[in-house]
């Protein structure tokens, strides 16, 4: 399914790394039907009273520091300093990663595991994925729209249909026959999800390279000395900032704000990637910077736990 070659014919002399699936579009759609549903559908309330300071300071990292003060600066830099480094369609993949909302499961699991606050993380993962649907395409808008037309309406119709109608019909189950089904069988309908949104990731990875187009080895490298190091200083500056005592927060909310406002989604990014730049020959460099940062922002996070644990006992 995935294999290793040389490109003789794009580049006699270079490698690239190609993968080759069978995308089928019915799978995806099939994956997006029952995830989102089931996501509203869980025993978790999507809502609860925001905390506005809070909630606040954390998508504003998300949708402002981010893409203004990590993606435009990083990218300026690696264009003036180390020019060979990366190419722009590359730079541009790390500019995309910037302007994407949280990961959903992944930061609410992690901060679970350390004992961090699940609710803060649950309601602020929902509000940043919903919130997402249009401030990531008017980001992308803000950034491309001059040199690409974006059918921004269209786009976040498209966005809404996919995600938000699904899960707000997951969350109108919750009080029917329905609700107390999935409740009943929660881990078969959890299973399920989880297959189902690898489905997703596995079916949107393999539409980004079942073109034929790659990433040369160098690039992907540079990449992967790159992308930890953004992730880890992204964590630990958060850490500082959220445990700043004029805040006010606990230890179990430091927790939950470090991990929602340094995640970037892989399962909403894609869909929402693929969307905005159909057609476009470098769709693949866009998508390269989160797919392999998503794989990442888990190892990290699952090493760090034991630490974060030790943390948030000392309360």
């Amino acid at each position: 399914m995935a294999s290793y070659r040389n490109s003789d014919g794009l580049a006699p002399s270079r490698k690239r790394l190609h993968f080759r699936a069978f995308a089928d579009k019915n799978s995806f759609l099939f994956g997006m039907i029952l995830v989102f549903p089931s996501s509203g559908a869980s025993d978790r309330p999507v809502w609860r009273l925001f905390y506005l300071s809070v909630d606040g300071i954390i998508n504003f990292c998300t949708f402002g520091v981010w893409p203004f003060l990590v993606g435009i600066p990083l990218t300026k830099a690696c264009t003036w300093l180390l020019p060979n480094a990366l190419p722009k369609p590359l730079l541009d993949g790390l500019l995309i990663l910037s302007c994407l909302p949280t990961t959903v499961n992944m930061c609410v699991i992690l901060t679970s595991a350390a004992g961090g606050n699940v609710a803060s993380s649950v309601c602020n993962a929902v509000l940043s994925n919903l919130m997402g649907i249009v401030v990531t395409p008017a980001l992308l808008f803000h950034f491309f729209g001059s040199s690409i037309q974006l059918p921004f309406l269209e786009m976040c119709l498209k966005l809404c249909g996919k995600i938000l109608v699904p899960v707000a019909l997951g969350q109108l189950l919750r009080s029917t026959i329905a609700g107390e089904f999935s409740q009943k069988y929660s881990g078969f309908f959890k299973r399920s999800q989880e297959f189902a949104l690898l489905s997703i990731l596995w079916n949107s990875f393999c539409t980004a390279f079942v073109q034929g187009f790659g990433i040369e080895i160098r690039h992907s490298l540079t990449l992967l000395a790159l992308l930890p190091t953004l992730h880890v200083a992204s964590l630990a500056t958060l850490f500082k900032i959220f445990s700043i005592p004029a805040i006010g927060l606990s230890r179990s909310d430091v927790i939950a704000g470090m991990f929602v406002a340094s995640h970037k989604t892989l399962a909403f990014g894609l869909p929402l990637i693929s969307t905005v730049f159909a057609g476009d020959v470098n769709l693949a460099a866009y998508s390269a910077p989160i797919m392999l940062l998503f794989p990442l922002q888990l190892i990290i996070g699952s090493l760090l736990v034991p630490q974060l644990e030790i943390y948030t006992a000392k309360l």
